[in-house]
């Protein structure tokens, strides 16, 4: 389903012994809007949710709900390491078009509404 480059295994690990819960994993999501149609998201999660497809590498969970996962079938979580700052990102295959912004993304079949990128 996802997979995770080791880059960004490293540093979901340093952030993860951070906190006070061994359960806890990385929640991937996409929301539709943003400036190409559809928006990922990131965050922590305590555990997943019953209908959530789980999978787990070098001992980092991903959680993904099932509306998502329709989006991140075969995308890679990456940590890129620039100039001007570093931070997630996802590879996504099934992404035909991708915003400037790199956090918004259309899959080609019209599902979310596009926004400027200033909005949000």
């Amino acid at each position: 389903m996802i997979t995770v480059s080791d880059q960004a295994v490293g540093q979901l690990k340093q952030l993860l012994d951070q906190q006070d819960n061994q359960d806890m994993g990385l929640r991937v999501y996409v929301t539709p809007g943003g400036c190409s149609g559809f928006s990922y998201g990131m965050g922590f999660d305590d555990a997943p949710a019953g209908d959530d497809e789980v999978t787990e590498q070098e001992g980092i969970k991903v959680f993904v709900d099932p509306y998502s996962a329709t989006y991140l079938e075969g995308a890679e979580i990456d940590y890129v390491d620039s100039l001007m700052g570093g931070g997630f990102t996802v590879h996504n295959p099934q992404a035909v078009k991708t915003c400037s912004c790199g956090q918004s993304f259309d899959s080609g079949d019209g599902g979310g509404t596009a926004k400027s990128c200033s909005a949000g």
